[in-house]
């Protein structure tokens, strides 16, 4: 009987190790710039790993000076399971392997650690097709690595350049 129990309990055990879950987010912890208006309901959470493309550009109002300029991300979305689930380019556009997609415009930014893009706030358009981007309000970007514009000079010798940075983050979508 003890035995049974213990490979009852041990299958218990293998399947919750093993059952993808969604990442908890506490809003109140978050900068208050990034938070989801209240009422929003977290629908889904996914992980993010790709670049972004910065093109070496002379500096509006600024004649001679140059800088990093974006151009846009390319990023490939997991979820808790490791599977990948979706993506993510320049619109900003979430797109599920299901099909259904989703833009939006930036709410607000928040600074993150040293050497990584800020934390994000971007209020959804309607979702394009039916899928698990339908409903999407809210897409809080969280928990970023990298991103951030090449260190290397950008001159008049390099405008027209491009560098492609890696970067990481958690995009994590709310409805209502």
């Amino acid at each position: 009987m003890k035995t049974v129990l213990m490979i009852a309990a041990a299958a218990v055990l293998g399947a919750c190790a093993t059952s993808p879950m969604m990442m908890k987010v506490d809003n109140a912890a978050l900068p208050e710039a990034v938070r989801v208006p209240a009422g929003q309901k977290l629908m889904m959470t996914t992980s993010a790993t790709g670049e972004i493309t910065y093109e070496c550009r002379e500096k509006k109002d600024t004649a001679g000076a140059h800088e990093w300029a974006f151009v846009g991300p390319v990023a490939t979305l997991y979820g808790a399971d490791k599977k990948m689930v979706g993506k993510y380019y320049a619109g900003p556009t979430w797109e599920a392997a299901d099909g259904s997609k989703v833009t939006g415009k930036q709410v607000a930014v928040a600074p993150a650690k040293p050497g990584s893009i800020p934390l994000q706030l971007v209020k959804a358009d309607p979702a394009m097709g039916a899928g698990a981007m339908t409903g999407v309000s809210y897409i809080q970007r969280l928990n970023t690595k990298g991103g951030v514009a090449p260190a290397m000079a950008c001159d008049a010798m390099g405008k027209g350049k491009r560098q492609v940075v890696a970067y990481e983050a958690d995009y994590v979508f709310y409805g209502m």
